[in-house]
C-alpha cells in the first residue's frame, strides 16, 4: 500500500522544529501570520547568505565572471583576456571569452494537499512547503530575476505571475501560506499543477517541484515534458511518520485525500510492513525525478532544513559549475 499520514500521534518538541515558525494557512489573524513570514524570512537570510555567489549563468557569450571558450585573437579584443596557456600550446594569440550573466525566471509548483496538513514534530509539512519556498526565492532572488508560483491543493489551485522584487516575493509568501485547505476527501493534483506551467509556454528557467509525492506518480510523464524547457529541482517534504509507524497500540487512522478512517493495532509485522512500503514508495519517487533529471532535496519536519538546504547546495555547486559550456538549457544559481 501506498503509506498516507496518520492523524494518530501527537507532537514533540525537537529543537529542529522550533526554528519553523507555524504558518497554519487561513487559521492565524495577519499580524500572527506577518511575524511569522518575518522570523521566517529572516531565518533565511541569516543562515542562507553567503552560500550562493555569482547568480547563474547565461546562454550567449558576453561580459562576465565564467570562463567559457577559447578563440583566436582579433584586433580590438581586450588584450586582458588573452588566454596565455593556449597561446603557448598554439603558438596562436587566443583570448577566453566569458559567459555573460542573465536573469532567471524561476516558477513553484507549490503542493498543499490534505496530505501536506499533518505534521509530528513541531510544524507540519505545510509549513515546511511554505518555508522551502521562501529558501528558493532568496537563493534565486537579486539581479533581475523573476519568480512565480502555481498552487495546488487538488480542490483549487492558485496561480502567482513571475515577479522580481522583494515585495514580490513577500506577498508570494503569503498567498501560499494563506491558501485554504482543501476539504476532506480531496486528493491532491500534483499532475495537474505541473502541466499548468506548459500552457502557455514559458521562457527557460528554473521550476521547482515542493510536495511529499504521496500517492501515484501519474506526474512523471509531465514532469519530463517540462523538463524539456526548463532546469528541474524536487524538494520533497516528509514527516517521520510518513516513513514508519510507532508501538502505539490500538490506533485510529484517517486519510484526509480519500476521507477513509480505520481502525488498526499496530504490530510489529504491520510496522514492519508499512515501513517496507513507505521506503519503496520513497524509491520510486526518487528515480521518477531522476529520470526527469531533477535532483531532489529532501526536508523532514524532524531535522533542521535549514542545514539540509545548505548541505543541498554545497553538494551541488561543483556539479552546476561544471556544466558551464552546455546549452541550451538555462541556468539555475550555481550550487
Amino acid at each position: 500500500m501506498t503509506p498516507t499520514p496518520a492523524a494518530a500521534a501527537g507532537r514533540s518538541g525537537d529543537p529542529a522544529g522550533r526554528s519553523l515558525p507555524s504558518l497554519r494557512g487561513g487559521q492565524v489573524r495577519d499580524p500572527e501570520l506577518a511575524a511569522a513570514l518575518r522570523t521566517l524570512e529572516l531565518t533565511v537570510r541569516r543562515r542562507l547568505d553567503g552560500v550562493l555567489h555569482g547568480e547563474h549563468l547565461g546562454l550567449i557569450p558576453g561580459p562576465g565572471s565564467e570562463p567559457g571558450d577559447a578563440r583566436l585573437y582579433q584586433p580590438g579584443d581586450d588584450v586582458r583576456q588573452m588566454d596565455w596557456s593556449v597561446t603557448a600550446r598554439t603558438t596562436h594569440p587566443h583570448v577566453r571569452q566569458s559567459v555573460a550573466d542573465r536573469e532567471l525566471e524561476t516558477w513553484l509548483v507549490v503542493d498543499l494537499s490534505a496530505s501536506l496538513d499533518f505534521g509530528t514534530v513541531g510544524a507540519e509539512k505545510r509549513d515546511l512547503a511554505v518555508a522551502a519556498a521562501a529558501a528558493v526565492a532568496h537563493l534565486t532572488s537579486g539581479g533581475g530575476n523573476r519568480i512565480g508560483a502555481i498552487v495546488a491543493t487538488g480542490h483549487h489551485s492558485v496561480r502567482i505571475p513571475a515577479r522580481g522584487g522583494r515585495l514580490h516575493a513577500q506577498a508570494m509568501l503569503r498567498t501560499i501560506a494563506t491558501t485554504p485547505h482543501a476539504p476532506d476527501g480531496v486528493r491532491g493534483d500534483l499532475k495537474g499543477a505541473i502541466e499548468s506551467l506548459r500552457r502557455p509556454q514559458r521562457r527557460r528557467g528554473l521550476a521547482v517541484v515542493i510536495s511529499d509525492f504521496l500517492g501515484p506518480l501519474d506526474w512523471e510523464r509531465s514532469l519530463r515534458a517540462v523538463s524539456g524547457r526548463h532546469d528541474l529541482l524536487g524538494i520533497e517534504v516528509l514527516d517521520p511518520r510518513d516513513l514508519e509507524l510507532p508501538d502505539l497500540g490500538e490506533v485510529v487512522l484517517h486519510d484526509p485525500e480519500t476521507g477513509r478512517t480505520r481502525e488498526f493495532s499496530t504490530t510489529e509485522q504491520l510496522r514492519s510492513d508499512y515501513a517496507a512500503a513507505a521506503q519503496a514508495h520513497r524509491e520510486e519517487v526518487e528515480q521518477a525525478l531522476r529520470r526527469c533529471g531533477a535532483p531532489v532535496l529532501g526536508l523532514r519536519t524532524d531535522r533542521d532544513w535549514i542545514a539540509d538546504v545548505v548541505r543541498f547546495v554545497a553538494a551541488r555547486r561543483h556539479s552546476y559549475g561544471s556544466r558551464v559550456n552546455r546549452v541550451p538549457q538555462s541556468r539555475v544559481p550555481r550550487r
